[in-house]
Order: C-alpha cells, then sequence, then structure tokens
C-alpha cells in the first residue's frame, strides 16, 4: 500500500471513529471519494462520484443513508480531527505576543437551482447576492514547516431564516463560548466594531472601512455657549472628499515603522477610541485604530484592536486571517465541491461540512508528507494538496480490516421487519 494512501486513511478512520458502526463506514466512502478527486468527475454528485470510485451498488446506497440520515454531527468530526492533528506533532500554532490567532469568515456554497428555504450570499463576479448555501468558518492559524496551514475549529450553520446580521452575531456567540484566555480573534471588514463589542469578543483585530471614523473617549473643552458636549471630538484617520470637499485626516498620536519582508511599513495610530455612536463616560471599551502603508499595497489598511500591541504585531497578525481562506477554497476547488446536486433538507448542509473538512484533512496530509511530483516533467514539486489528490485518484479503496475492526456494516435483527413493496405501502388511517 502507498504510504500517501496509508496515511490519510488513518487519519480519515481515526476522525470518523466517534460516528455509530454502519455509519462510520458509510462516511468513510464519501470522504474517500471527495479526497481521490471522483467529485470532480461527477461534478458535485454524490451518487457518481462514490460509483467512479468504484463502490458497489449496495455500498452507495449505505453511504448516501449515511450521509443524509446518520446520528453524527460535524462537530463531533471536527473535535476527533484536532486530537489527530495534535498527535502527528507536525504541525504548529502560531504565536504572536504569547496569543494564537483564530480567524472567522463567512462562505457560501452557491446553489442557484435550490429551491424553498436557501440562504443567499455575495457573489464577487456577478456583483450580487446568490443563493447559497452559507457557512460561518473559524481556524486556527499555524504552520507545517515552513508551509502556512490553518486548523479548521468550527463550522457554523446559517440556517435560510436568518438575515446577514442575525447570522453574524451568531457566529460571534459561538467564537465568544469557545474563546481562549490566549486568543486573537480576527476578523475582516464584513464585520463591524458594534457587533464585536455587543456579542462581548474580547481581543480582537478588525479591519476598518478606509472612510471609517472613531471619536475620543474624552469632552472636548467646553465652550462659552452652546450645551455641553457629550460626545468626543471625531478621529478621521484617511482624508477624503465629500461633496467636493476635502475632508483632513486627524493628526496621529503614535507613528511608528518596521521592516517586513524588506519593505518599510510606516504605521499611524490612534488611542482610546469608541465608536461614532458612543457617548463618553469612564467604562466604555475602547479601542486602538493602526493605518498602515505597505508598499506591496496600493491602498492602506485600517485596522483595530482593543489590545496593547505593537505596530508589528497587528500587521503579523491581520496577515495570518488569510489562511482562513484555505479551508472554503480545498473543499470547492480542490475536491471538486464548488457545485453539488443534493436537495434534502439535512444533506444540503452536511455535504458542504464534511468537504470543508476533508480538504483540511487533504491538505495537512499533503502538508506532512515528502513531496508528491505530478509527473517526470514536475522536477520541483511541492507538497500541495493537488498532488496528493492525483496520487489518491490513482489508488484503490483498501480493505479496512487492517484499521479499524469497527468499520463494518451494522448487522441489525431485521428478519421482523416487512420487506419489499409492503415496507412503504401507504396505509388509510384507522377513521
Amino acid at each position: 500500500m502507498l504510504i500517501a494512501v496509508e496515511t490519510i486513511i488513518q487519519a480519515m478512520v481515526f476522525v470518523v471513529q466517534v460516528v455509530p458502526i454502519g455509519t462510520n463506514i458509510g462516511l468513510l466512502r464519501i470522504m474517500w471519494a471527495m479526497v481521490n478527486g471522483s467529485f470532480l468527475q461527477s461534478r458535485g454528485a454524490v451518487h457518481g462520484a462514490l460509483s467512479e470510485s468504484g463502490f458497489a451498488a449496495v455500498e452507495i446506497r449505505q453511504s448516501w443513508a449515511a450521509l443524509s440520515g446518520g446520528a453524527w454531527h460535524i462537530a463531533e468530526l471536527l473535535t476527533s480531527w484536532q486530537v489527530q492533528v495534535a498527535s502527528r506533532n507536525h504541525w504548529r500554532e502560531r504565536r504572536y505576543g504569547g496569543r494564537r490567532v483564530k480567524s472567522i469568515d463567512i462562505t457560501g456554497f452557491w446553489r442557484p437551482r435550490l429551491t424553498g428555504q436557501v440562504s443567499k450570499h455575495y457573489h464577487a463576479a456577478a456583483q450580487k447576492a446568490l443563493p447559497a448555501i452559507v457557512f460561518g468558518v473559524m481556524s486556527i492559524s499555524g504552520a507545517s514547516g515552513q508551509k502556512r496551514l490553518p486548523l479548521l475549529k468550527a463550522i457554523v450553520r446559517c440556517e435560510a431564516t436568518m438575515s446577514e446580521s442575525e447570522f453574524r452575531r451568531e457566529l460571534l456567540l459561538a467564537a465568544v463560548k469557545t474563546a481562549q484566555p490566549d486568543e486573537i480573534t480576527v476578523v475582516d471588514a464584513g464585520f463591524t466594531l458594534t457587533e464585536l463589542q455587543a456579542t462581548g469578543v474580547q481581543s480582537f483585530v478588525i479591519r476598518l472601512a478606509s472612510n471609517c471614523t472613531a471619536r475620543r473617549n474624552e469632552l472636548p473643552a467646553r465652550q462659552a455657549k452652546g450645551r455641553p458636549a457629550t460626545y468626543g471630538a471625531t478621529v478621521r484617520p484617511l482624508a477624503r472628499t465629500h461633496k467636493q470637499k476635502t475632508l483632513p485626516a486627524t493628526p496621529a498620536d503614535h507613528e511608528d515603522t518596521f521592516v517586513f519582508s524588506q519593505r518599510t511599513i510606516h504605521c499611524q495610530m490612534w488611542h482610546k477610541l469608541v465608536t461614532q455612536a458612543t457617548a463618553v463616560h469612564a467604562a466604555n471599551p475602547t479601542y486602538t485604530i493602526y493605518v498602515y502603508r505597505d508598499p506591496l499595497y496600493p491602498k492602506p489598511w485600517v485596522l483595530a484592536t482593543d489590545l496593547a500591541l505593537s505596530a508589528e504585531t497587528v500587521y503579523l497578525v491581520y496577515r495570518d486571517r488569510w489562511s482562513v481562506e484555505h479551508p472554503p477554497l480545498a473543499a470547492k476547488q480542490m475536491i471538486g465541491l464548488h457545485r453539488q446536486f443534493v436537495f434534502a433538507a439535512e444533506a444540503r448542509f452536511r455535504l458542504p461540512e464534511l468537504a470543508l473538512l476533508v480538504g483540511n484533512i487533504l491538505a495537512h496530509t499533503a502538508a506532512c508528507l515528502p513531496p508528491l511530483p505530478a509527473g517526470f516533467w514536475d522536477r520541483s514539486p511541492q507538497a500541495t494538496p493537488g498532488r496528493l489528490r492525483r496520487v489518491l485518484a490513482r489508488a484503490i479503496f483498501p480493505a479496512l480490516t487492517a484499521f479499524d475492526p469497527e468499520l463494518r456494516k451494522k448487522n441489525s435483527v431485521s428478519d421482523h421487519l416487512p420487506k419489499g413493496v409492503d415496507a412503504h405501502r401507504r396505509h388509510k388511517l384507522p377513521a
């Protein structure tokens, strides 16, 4: 057996050990069809992908039943996967100032033909919101050797009845429940500072809009006439033009310069700020705004945090947020779940959840194996999930008895149950 096949089978077997007998082997077959690229061949069809992997009709029906009606939850599989990563001892979380980075993002699996209860998510190419199954993704930033690699921490469903603001609040509340004292929660501009403070998020870094404003948490000098002020002076980090009038930027409280990747980055800071709608009060939670001018990017970054960190640390923390984009990318493009054809109420959520997990498993397994060349022309191969998937596409699903004896069909007693048409024939209710 190839070492690549054995390694990834061991990882998936460990993950499904928390699932009941019968359901575990059904899920394992679907996960194998994902990692070997069968969903790319079937264009997102579950039965077609399982058939492409060489499974019999009975095994395909059992796997579909495990996906749609099995007694399992994605949170249990994620917990088992995190234990497996810790036991491998090849992945290390990245820390800045003694804190690890927990990134939060929202992703959607596009379902343009799905009818009924379905959410919507903004599509950049279409420049509008399209029908999608929406999830919130949480990950811990880390690395395997020199390769930056996130560890999937949690997946939160967006029910179709939720609005965008309601789901963002639900996602942040879920992050608060699982927060650790040594974590920094990092989000992009899709969230707002008001939402972070309202949900009780502590130790955060958020990207703000370039035209954002804030207020000082201290009253300005009393004027001779007029009502006493209740709000602090407005702070505008970047200058902008409004109605052909230039609004100048507020002078920074502090400036700093540091070197990153042979680039000199200039930073301006404004301290002890509150939101625009917050009146001055000594008990107000305050934050600091950082504006970074990096030669690599045409527009400056505007970040905010409630922690007392150096300019370089905040910059590095937000750069590590980008790793949260990897699990959706691996699930959609690497293993082919960017299009799906499941319509059952539960399966439409479970298949994307399983794809996010399997994509993370594929990326971690590829990182811990030696680089696998795609062919003789691949002279400088990298340890990427795409190359591992091509190797697995040529492999045969192994016998599982050597991995776990509980990976088998559940031998349930069913002699007393009706068979054939009698099992599903409708009967009139008694009058």
